[in-house]
């Protein structure tokens, strides 16, 4: 049986490539998407890989994913500071969690040291560019596969 994941993508990560480049890198996100889908592909995961900068469409998506995957990746972008409602919806999830961020957070603005998800996430991947995106679909894995046996 396939284990079947999604990623979550929050707000302005759909102009990757376009916007501090400096922080961001200049991967594309239809680049990091098929990045991530040739990767899972590879290790055997099916994937989804989804992006809003609505909050509540990704708090939708999130209830929604609780019925049809097995683990989330999830970059909240900016929502990762601000968002309870998004919290909320992670903590009803009660499956395997990663939380991720191009940029290392911790490195920002003070404002972005305060992360709203971390305590509910398993794991996090932070300051690692696109290739956060690979590592977290590995270690998803490998998490899944440890449930598995």
């Amino acid at each position: 049986m396939t284990n079947k994941i999604i990623i979550i993508n929050g707000p302005n990560l759909n102009l990757l490539g376009e916007r501090e480049q400096s922080q961001y890198g200049s991967t594309t996100f239809e680049e990091l998407e098929e990045k991530c889908l040739k990767k899972s592909k590879e290790i055997g995961l099916e994937m989804n890989f989804t992006q809003s900068n609505l909050e509540g469409e990704i708090v939708n998506i999130i209830q929604e994913a609780r019925k049809e995957y097995k683990g989330m990746i999830i970059n909240a972008a900016g929502f990762t500071h601000t968002s309870v409602a998004i919290r909320d919806a992670l903590s009803l999830f009660k499956k395997p969690i990663i939380e991720l961020h191009i940029s290392n957070i911790y490195k920002r603005e003070e404002f972005r040291h305060k992360s709203l998800i971390s305590d509910i996430a398993t794991g996090g991947i932070f300051g690692l560019g696109s290739e956060g995106y690979i590592l977290a679909i590995i270690s998803m894995q490998n998490m899944l596969d440890n449930e598995n046996r």
